[in-house]
């Protein structure tokens, strides 16, 4: 009794506090810090100790470009094969990363570990360019070109990680679309295919209304080598936060997912809106609340398996490496509107 009374003052004290603040979750201790503002876009940096400390993991990004990973379509909308070709190099596969050509682009469905020499391994996506089922222009229908960009809005997380429904996939890209040609002031719809996801966020309205919120934010990392994640707020509520195992693959991630975050606030901006900004304790509180809640488990592979803990607010998606026996990221993502 007098521990839950104790945990009730803290948090009440907590929440007061607008510096960097020390936290204690399931997850691990963590430091929390200011906000970094920009219009309806707020940040939170988590600090932490790395998990791993190896430099040894790759991203999809990144091991695309270097053409040490492919991504195969298999004309099955909701399933795709990956082959990680490194010889000594693992390969982070995050939950939201949209991979662009074949037959459809997708979104990758789980956050997975593909180790190297890994031979093809099936993978869950979703389709997010609804309609086309054929070649696009010059692009290779058999295999995908690239993994730039991320889905973009919390109900779409949802939808793709929790639900699991394609039709809601859908019906959330289209949303999104929506907010964006009403706030960018003009259509993000692509002439080579309208419906999709990828060729909105590589539109050039697009682009333009958020150079302001990078030009601002991409720089608050630089210096930070204990940032293993950070959250966000848009309009003065939060939305999602990101935790990873080492500082070193959340600065890989952090320009690609602010973007996403970037693009996710230019959707849902409303000058006429006044909110107040968000608390380092209110971030807190979002993170223990996931942190408790019920636990259920996916075995995506022999080596990885996703953790899914949800309560009335918020749900949390942690990706966990069987073989190292740690959790190489966790999403946050918030229920409310």
């Amino acid at each position: 009794m007098k521990l839950r009374s104790f945990i009730g003052v803290f948090t009440l004290l907590f929440l007061t506090l607008g510096s960097i603040t020390a936290i204690n979750a399931q997850s691990g201790k963590y430091k929390i810090s200011r906000s970094y503002s920009h219009k309806n876009l707020s940040i939170f940096l988590i600090h932490g100790k790395d998990k791993y400390t190896k430099n040894n993991i790759l991203t999809l990004q990144e091991a695309m470009e270097n053409k040490e990973f492919v991504v195969y379509e298999t004309s099955n909308v909701n399933e795709l094969a990956v082959e990680n070709l490194s010889k000594t190099k693992d390969v982070f596969i995050q939950s939201g990363d949209i991979v662009k050509g074949g037959k459809q682009d997708r979104v990758l469905a789980v956050s997975i570990i593909i180790p190297a020499r890994s031979g093809r391994i099936l993978i869950q996506a979703f389709c997010v360019e609804s309609g086309r089922w054929e070649k696009r222009g010059k692009e290779d229908n058999r295999k995908f070109s690239s993994s730039n960009d991320r889905i973009v809005t919390k109900k779409l997380k949802i939808a793709a990680n929790k639900t699991r429904s394609q039709q809601e996939v859908w019906n959330e890209v289209s949303k999104a679309q929506d907010k964006l040609s009403i706030n960018v002031g003009g259509s993000v719809a692509d002439e080579k295919s309208a419906t999709s996801l990828q060729l909105t966020l590589e539109n050039k309205r697009v682009k333009a209304n958020i150079n302001g919120y990078l030009d601002k934010l991409d720089n608050v990392i630089d210096g930070k080598r204990d940032v293993i994640g950070y959250a966000f707020a848009i309009n003065g509520k939060i939305n999602s936060a990101d935790i990873y195992v080492s500082n070193s693959l959340f600065k890989k991630l952090w320009t690609r997912m602010l973007k996403a975050a970037a693009i996710e606030a230019v959707a849902n901006l409303d000058e006429k809106v006044k909110f107040n900004l968000v608390k380092p304790g209110e971030v807190y509180a979002f993170l223990l609340g996931a942190d408790r809640g019920r636990a259920s488990t996916q075995n995506v592979s022999s080596r990885s398996k996703v953790v899914t803990r949800e309560e009335k607010n918020s749900v949390l998606f942690e990706a966990v490496d069987a073989r190292r026996k740690i959790v190489v990221h966790k999403n946050y993502v918030s229920k409310q509107d």
